[in-house]
């Protein structure tokens, strides 16, 4: 079997990342298009753009599978044969979920114990499990780390850990973009 391919997309909010890589995956020969949503309708400003993706996606969403996986997104697997072509949108939000998974326990995962560290090597085996199944992968981050790091603990252990999680995708991607105001950047 073929090894799939990787591309990694970043960019600032509503960069035109989304649009992007959405075209760029429906250019590909993908035998199926799937859309691995991780946002959770949490609040008003999460439903509006969950609603706003699902509208831009409207007039062709016979071509796309929405399969909604906020966290844990080894569960994906089964669902995804050969030949597919996988849309995982967004690593930034999909972090903030594992990050705090747990926190209406009152022990969100980043206060365990190697728990982010699990949960990284877990995303890595997925990502590289999907390679190996000749799957077309493209993965959407937000990129945040313009900024100087945050004062505020949760938010510097944030934006290390993304900058982690982007270093180790761009090692690992075939092509790498970055989209400013709409404009695209290829770095790799």
């Amino acid at each position: 079997m073929v090894r799939g391919t990787l591309t990694f997309i970043s960019g600032g909010v509503r960069s035109g990342k989304t649009a992007f890589a959405e075209n760029w995956l429906m250019n590909q020969q993908c035998s199926r298009l799937i859309y691995m949503a991780t946002g959770e309708a949490t609040d008003a400003e999460m439903q509006l753009r969950i609603k706003r993706h699902r509208q831009d996606r409207i007039d062709y969403t016979e071509k796309w599978l929405t399969i909604e996986q906020p966290r844990q997104i080894e569960e994906i697997l089964p669902h995804i044969l050969p030949g597919d072509g996988v849309l995982f949108d967004c690593v930034t939000t999909w972090l903030a979920n594992e990050m705090y998974e747990g926190w209406n326990r009152g022990e969100p995962c980043f206060t365990r114990p190697n728990c982010l560290e699990e949960k990284e090597q877990q995303l890595h085996k997925t990502i590289r499990t999907l390679l190996n199944k000749g799957t077309t992968i493209v993965v959407i981050s937000n990129e945040v780390l313009d900024e100087p790091l945050s004062s505020i603990p949760d938010v510097r252990l944030y934006q290390q850990w993304l900058g982690r999680l982007h270093q180790w995708f761009v090692k690992e991607s075939n092509e790498a973009f970055e989209l400013t105001y709409g404009l695209v950047k290829k770095w790799k």
